[in-house]
């Protein structure tokens, strides 16, 4: 019988977007990690019956460009460019971990080089992680979105089944399409959400934000992210649904997002075209996957 391969993790979680992270800071690659089997194996260590259960895959990684290097895998299999949740947990795990004894880290990602600053409880832990989430953009080149590439993408009407949703293009390093509703506990997000996320406009899919402005400084957000499905929460999407909320007049620079898996603080600059994204990263448990 040919002997299973154990594979080290640490689940993790920022407000109920939970990942399992796998530390490949050695710089050794064992079988599993060789690129043809990580979507397969992201895709099985997801599963929430047959394997750990998560929202995705997440490596650490060393870099020859900043302080670690971070790569991210949807449950189903596909890489993503960018985590806000997943980017603060990496910065918990090696200071926690005793990876680093810096506070102030870059970390690379595939959509770029992001700076954090780790804030430290009173029992020596990191309880909360600043991101600089970067520049957003609302040009459907960018995004990516179909249409003229130097053109804005808002309040375009999408059709899903026989609805119509006004919605609005923005990357934050991954693409995002916010749409406005009275209520996001109503909303029937399996129903839409696929829609929405695979409609022709995205060339390369998208995650979707359904947004209900509370007040100027607070949203409620529900979130359908592309190649999990509805998540506890999303922080790029918390970013690009404060972004837009600014841009249209409904809120302040600084607003709370509140997802189903707690709070967000979103502070935007628009001198500066930057985003900073406030929140905490917890521990789940950590053991041994077979394969």
């Amino acid at each position: 019988m040919k002997k299973k391969e154990e594979i080290p993790f640490v689940k993790m979680h920022g407000i109920g977007n939970d990942y399992i992270y796998v530390d490949s800071l050695s710089g050794e690659i064992p079988s599993y990690l060789r690129e043809e089997n990580l979507p397969e194996l992201s895709r099985k260590i997801s599963d929430r019956h047959f394997g750990i259960g998560s929202d995705g895959l997440i490596l650490i990684l060393p870099s020859e460009k900043a302080d670690f290097r971070m790569r991210i895998f949807n449950a189903d299999g596909s890489e993503a460019k960018m985590c806000g949740n997943g980017i603060r947990c990496v910065g918990k795990y090696v200071y926690d971990l005793g990876f680093t004894t810096k506070k102030s880290l870059d970390i690379e990602t595939a959509s770029g080089i992001k700076h954090l600053e780790l804030i430290e409880g009173e029992n020596g832990e990191i309880d909360k992680v600043v991101v600089d989430m970067g520049s957003p953009s609302f040009l459907r080149g960018e995004i990516p979105a179909r249409g003229e590439i130097s053109l804005e993408m808002k309040d375009e009407e999408l059709c899903v089944g026989k609805e119509i949703y006004k919605t609005t293009g923005v990357s934050m390093g991954n693409p995002h399409g916010v749409v406005y509703v009275s209520n996001v506990e109503e909303l029937n997000l399996p129903l839409i959400g696929p829609g929405l996320e695979r409609h022709e406009i995205w060339p390369d899919r998208a995650n979707i934000e359904f947004v209900k402005v509370v007040d100027p400084g607070r949203i409620e957000v529900r979130v359908w992210e592309r190649g999990s499905g509805e998540t506890m929460a999303c922080g790029t999407g918390a970013c690009a649904s404060a972004v837009v909320s600014y841009k249209k007049g409904l809120t302040g620079p600084d607003v709370t997002v509140s997802l189903r898996g707690g709070d967000l603080q979103i502070s935007y600059s628009e001198k500066e075209n930057r985003v900073l994204m406030t929140g905490p990263a917890s521990f789940i448990c950590r053991g041994v996957y077979y394969i």
